[in-house]
């Protein structure tokens, strides 16, 4: 099997690039770590050939992405008062965020716009050859991994489609996105963070965007919930709108959901040891919360998940009133048609159990029980 070479990869892409400076003097130590797992992650020749492929590319968009912002004003882009959606991953922010978005005052990332950030999309023509080749990659990705169109639909927007933050830090090489990694034949791996580093970079990806595009209020969605410190530091006039669901049903959801993605990407799963890892790193979130004093932050909207389901329109109304954002007849009318014309079983219905969970189900009730006296949820039954 060949064995990539992290320092020959970031050789071959300043080549290819002609430019040298990625932005980061660090960068070269993550990309490092990044190769060895691949190295070890015992790929065929196709599968180290894709994998090489994505390296380069991902380094080669950073280094265009970096030589912008200095033959470009981007640094002069004002950011203002973005509002973030977040919670833990399974409890509706997706919906929460595609709904916001349908907010024509305001500005969302697009998918074809954080893969083929260079040169700054807002100047791009509507027939700007990037929509339509982060269509393919979306064909592509939904063709290798069936089960994502069934548990986020969203999906079908292809290069159009929603973001989350996390994507803006695919060449940052501190995490596999999988619409980054999906011609790999391996599993999804997060590596080491450095929240204000990363939001820094996030915040550059917002001024790439915006740059020649009249300013509108940004609405994002992340996994912000153990980086509250780096985004408020960042973005201190931000609001953010939380969603607290279940954590039982939220970790059954997420192993069935983040499994499926793994098992098509790798071509196999060991399905016991991946709910055991998930269940680790996501009840360590749920009990992080309750220690974290940012968590009571007043910019922090807090919600229940069973309230946003019942009625995600008034949700929203009720975030935009915290964050004194007017929520105009245009935009509620907006929403209510997406969720008239877009059904969240449109290409079936994701199914997922607490079987999956490797711990007893009331073991994990009364785990969480401070977590959910402490955001007002009740245990939630499934039909």
């Amino acid at each position: 099997m060949t064995i990539l070479d992290a320092d020959v990869l970031i050789a071959d892409a300043r080549e290819s690039a002609g430019l040298n400076d990625f932005g980061d003097d660090t960068l070269a130590d993550r990309v490092r770590l990044v190769v060895d797992r691949i190295n070890g992650a015992g790929l065929d020749d196709i599968g180290v050939r894709a994998a090489a492929d994505t390296v380069r590319a991902l380094l080669t968009s950073r280094l265009h992405f970096f030589a912008d912002r200095t033959s470009l004003p981007l640094a002069e882009e004002r950011i203002t008062a973005p509002l973030f959606a977040t919670g833990e991953p399974r409890s509706g922010t997706t919906l929460l965020h595609a709904l916001l978005a349908e907010d024509h005052d305001s500005r969302a990332l697009r998918f074809w716009e954080v893969m083929y950030p260079s040169p700054p999309p807002g100047p791009a023509a509507a027939d700007d050859p990037r929509r339509a080749q982060a269509d393919a990659d979306w064909r592509e990705i939904l063709d290798r991994i069936p089960p994502w169109i069934v548990s986020h639909p969203y999906n079908d927007l292809l290069g159009a489609g929603l973001p989350e933050c996390e994507r803006t830090w695919a060449f940052d090489f501190r995490a596999m996105n999988p619409s980054a990694w999906w011609r790999v034949s391996m599993t999804i791996q997060n590596f080491p963070q450095d929240p204000p580093a990363q939001y820094a970079l996030h915040r550059m990806m917002l001024q790439h965007i915006q740059y020649a595009r009249p300013p509108k209020r940004w609405v994002l969605k992340g996994f912000h919930g153990r980086r509250l410190q780096a985004l408020f530091d960042t973005y201190p006039d931000a609001h953010v709108v939380w969603v607290h669901r279940d954590p039982v049903q939220v970790l059954a959801s997420q192993i069935v959901a983040f499994g499926q993605i793994n098992e098509s990407l790798a071509g196999t799963l060991d399905w016991t040891q991946y709910a055991k890892n998930t269940i680790e790193g996501s009840r360590a979130n749920f009990h992080a919360y309750l220690t974290d004093l940012l968590v009571d932050d007043p910019r922090i909207h807090h919600v229940r998940y069973r309230d946003f389901v019942a009625d995600p329109v008034a949700t929203i109304g009720g975030f935009y009133d915290f964050a004194g954002v007017a929520f105009t007849a245009a935009a509620e009318n907006a929403m209510r048609d997406y969720l008239a014309t877009n059904r969240g079983d449109r290409y079936g219905k994701f199914s997922y159990t607490a079987d999956v969970l490797p711990v007893p189900v009331e073991d994990l009730h009364d785990e969480f029980s401070a977590y959910r006296e402490r955001f007002g949820v009740d245990i939630e039954t499934r039909r």
